[in-house]
């Protein structure tokens, strides 16, 4: 790939999001594996036919579109219709994820995965991996505030996730978002200058 790529990874609610609209905001591609397996399985989205497939058409709302709900709790229960879930989608995001990046200009792109190194698949495409941390309390509280699941249902995914330590020892770099928006953008544009000068 002509392009070199930062891989953006973090556990859930750590502000991967935010890091990456301000890294946008800097004038860079960014290729979110969460927003292309959300069209994938959106209203007959590409990924619905073989899913409704493997799973059968309770998954399927009446737009077309997968049933979150009713799959994570699938998922999380029964590890072979994880592994189904992810034969089906896996592949399919690897390609949009691919094609994007083929496409992006620039010093260079930004991956986002939130599993990039539990998955391993996207490790080899990138240059530098950057994680969004910041302390396990507030990974819960930000989470149950903006999806209205419970502090035990958030612990629950946060325990199928790689511990912090583990994530903060491979990074290549990390951003720390434990404090404003304001603080935030100073990390993001100071990474941001530093990859202009090590990658471009």
């Amino acid at each position: 790939m002509a392009i070199k790529v930062v891989g953006l990874t973090g556990g859930i609610g750590s502000g991967k999001s935010a890091v990456a609209d301000l890294f946008a905001g800097q004038g860079i591609t960014v290729v979110d594996t969460d927003v292309i397996s959300r069209r994938l399985t959106g209203p007959d989205g590409e990924a619905m036919g073989p899913l409704r497939q493997a799973f059968g058409a309770e998954y399927v709302l009446a737009d077309g579109s997968m049933n979150r709900t009713a799959m994570r709790e699938r998922v999380f229960a029964d590890p072979a219709a994880r592994q189904r879930l992810e034969a089906v989608l896996h592949p399919m995001i690897m390609v949009h994820s691919m094609r994007l990046l083929q496409q992006a200009q620039g010093p260079y792109a930004m991956l986002v995965v939130p599993l990039l190194f539990e998955s391993q698949r996207y490790l080899a495409l990138i240059s530098r991996s950057l994680l969004v941390d910041c302390d396990e309390s507030l990974q819960i509280d930000r989470v149950v505030r903006r999806s209205g699941l419970s502090v035990e249902q958030v612990r629950a995914i946060m325990s199928a996730q790689m511990p912090r330590a583990e994530r903060q020892a491979r990074a290549d770099d990390i951003i720390l978002n434990e404090g404003s928006l304001d603080d935030l953008r100073l990390q993001v544009e100071e990474k941001h200058r530093y990859y202009h000068a090590i990658l471009s």
